[in-house]
């Protein structure tokens, strides 16, 4: 699976009874691009954004309002992020420039991003982590939690494998910096962060179509968090033909929004009755929507469908952009946090 691939499935938890809580950061440096920082780092807890940095105001900033409470607890703790992130930065810079040359490029646009972080499933207590680097959107170097060793894809990549390999004492350290403390600061984020970050939103569910041969789509909007489960089922049976999923993607509100198509080419209007639309999740009973012709939306091709459609292209739009100058990576620190790119030079 590509960075980018595993970028996005790692944002598309959904399902079950248990909530898997996730703390990430990602790091990511530039060379080439004029119209964005040359550094920047995002992190994210439970996919909602509460730090930024990057090399323009070379300052670490909290975005959630709850973040304050950390600040009284903890005064110096912005000063102390700052400066770690100020060395990451330069990290980067010259991380980039390494590889560049491994790959004997000496001009154009690149980016080399690292993901890191740790998620813990609140109903069974156990925990997932991972850590890994990719350099123009391609996976090129990611830690082996258990092994204690890391793992080269591309030729370019083996020398540092080889030198971090060797390091076992600090790749212990690793590892228990994600199995604990990671655990540990995600946990406190989430109790800091409750109000917001443990709440569930009700979602709306509304079914649309462009046209009568369109698809109807079953879309839910609203919603909070994103580890939700849209489905269209026939007689009581979940359907896996004729549907075509769409991705979680988030509202402007902090909120997210996902649709699910489905075909009725060769369904008479008559057998309609037998379908339903199912929206589950925890925390509520499930929506279920029937396809009623009576309950679709829609207006010759301009209708609701059209605005949600250009709503979430939009929305994709910034979070590919988002991944281009560095989305979201996490680590733990000697008290604080501490950033895998200061560890060594590639």
């Amino acid at each position: 699976m590509g960075a980018l691939g595993l970028l996005l499935l790692l944002g598309l938890l959904s399902g079950g009874s248990a909530v898997i809580h996730s703390l990430r950061y990602f790091d990511t440096g530039s060379s080439g691009l004029s119209s964005f920082p040359e550094f920047v780092s995002v992190g994210m807890v439970d996919e909602v954004q509460f730090v930024h940095y990057d090399s323009v105001s070379e300052r670490a900033v909290p975005k959630q309002a709850w973040m304050d409470q950390l600040t009284r607890d903890r005064p110096n703790y912005w000063d102390t992020e700052t400066r770690i992130y100020q060395g990451d930065q330069q990290v980067f810079k010259v991380n980039i420039e390494i590889v560049k040359k491994r790959f004997n490029q000496t001009g154009g646009a690149h980016v080399f991003q690292m993901m890191s972080g740790c998620e813990w499933n609140d109903e069974d207590d156990t925990t997932d982590d991972y850590h890994q680097y990719a350099y123009d959107g391609e996976d090129f170097l990611a830690f082996d939690l258990k092994t204690l060793t890391w793992v080269a894809p591309v030729r370019q990549a083996v020398s540092t494998k080889l030198r971090w390999d060797q390091d076992r004492a600090m790749n212990q350290y690793w590892k228990n910096n994600y199995t604990m403390e990671c655990v540990d600061w995600l946990k406190k984020y989430l109790a800091y962060g409750k109000s917001t970050l443990q709440r569930t939103e009700r979602p709306r569910v509304s079914l649309l179509q462009r046209s009568p041969s369109s698809p109807v789509v079953c879309h839910a909007t609203g919603f909070y968090p994103d580890r939700v489960v849209v489905f269209w089922r026939r007689d009581g049976q979940e359907l896996h033909e004729q549907v075509d999923p769409g991705e979680v993607l988030p509202n402007h509100d902090g909120t997210f929004q996902v649709s699910v198509d489905l075909d009725l080419t060769a369904v008479p209007q008559e057998d309609w009755g037998r379908y339903e639309c199912v929206v589950q999740l925890k925390g509520i009973e499930d929506i279920s929507t029937p396809l009623d012709p009576a309950l679709i939306r829609t207006n010759g091709g301009k209708s609701h469908l059209l605005v949600f459609i250009l709503v979430g292209v939009a929305v994709a739009a910034v979070v590919v952009v988002a991944a281009v100058v560095g989305v979201f990576v996490y680590q733990k620190r000697n008290g604080e946090w501490i950033k895998l790119s200061r560890r060594t030079n590639t």
